[in-house]
């Protein structure tokens, strides 16, 4: 069975039986139409039409799919864990008696846990692309906005060192480019439209940063997860460069995608403003 890459995060809730901090989870107050997937091995596990708000800090949803989610009583000797039944992932807890419901029951789970997938669109056509642009809030501005993008993440790679904080990258020491994860569904869009997009969106001649921001940080790379991803990448490279441009993207192999603090993602949407740096021009 072929696993997602965890996040260390996502790591200490699904492997290490963690528990995220209430009302921090991207799912909490969330309730668009679709189902939410197993993060790790994208197995179906619940429906949107039976998820609630329990006022808890955690997404509660009153059922699962059926047999996708196994009830097992905690370590703790008090709660009932509840994992996904295809991996073992942990996912939360399940509580009854509390009346929330007509079915009286609240499976409690963490975020991190989940991935959530739009009715529209299907759970076996996802595929992940990383790109580093200069300041990823700008970057993450127009991949969350581009069609058959299903989640966008901004955080690190292409760095030495584990774990590494904004702080850190910020010293210019530890080798990290800021980076967009960009989660797409294959059947509503292509690699090609998203490197397109990746090159519209910033100076990809410049080299020493993005814009006013300079740095090692902000340099432009394409970071590849199959040879087709490389292919493509660099056969833009080639069109771009018969156009006239000196291309200075860097293109290499993704390395550990390491996600940013919380305060980083989705910083544009949050604060109802447009980039500073990033704007998109259309060149194909």
């Amino acid at each position: 069975m072929e696993y997602r890459k965890l996040t260390p995060e996502e790591e200490h809730i699904i492997v290490g039986k963690g528990t995220e901090r209430p009302f921090s989870g991207k799912y909490d107050q969330f309730y668009e139409k679709g189902t939410y997937i197993c993060k790790r091995c994208s197995a179906p596990l619940f429906r949107s039409s039976d998820k609630f708000d329990a006022g808890c800090g955690w997404p509660a949803f009153d059922d699962d799919i059926s047999g996708a989610v196994i009830q097992a009583p905690d370590s703790d000797g008090r709660r009932t864990e509840i994992t996904c039944a295809q991996c073992g992932a942990h996912l939360g807890h399940v509580f009854s008696g509390e009346r929330f419901t007509k079915k009286n029951l609240r499976h409690c789970v963490n975020s991190l846990s989940l991935l959530f997938i739009p009715d529209e669109q299907k759970i076996s056509t996802l595929e992940k692309a990383y790109f580093a642009s200069g300041c990823f809030w700008g970057t993450e501005f127009y991949f969350s906005k581009a069609a058959g993008v299903v989640e966008t993440t901004v955080g690190f790679m292409g760095g030495h060192r584990e774990q590494p904080t904004y702080k850190e990258v910020c010293t210019q020491t530890t080798g990290h480019l800021e980076t967009v994860e960009v989660v797409y569904n294959t059947e509503q869009t292509c690699y090609e439209n998203l490197v397109e997009l990746f090159f519209e969106i910033h100076d990809f001649t410049q080299t020493d940063g993005q814009g006013p921001d300079i740095g090692p940080q902000y340099l432009s790379a394409i970071f590849y997860t199959s040879s087709q991803q490389e292919c493509i990448a660099r056969r833009y490279v080639e069109i771009l460069t018969k156009k006239g441009y000196a291309v200075a993207t860097r293109i290499s192999p993704a390395s550990r995608f390491w996600p940013a603090e919380s305060y980083h993602q989705d910083y544009y949407d949050l604060k109802g403003t447009t980039p500073y740096c990033h704007i998109r021009k259309h060149i194909f």
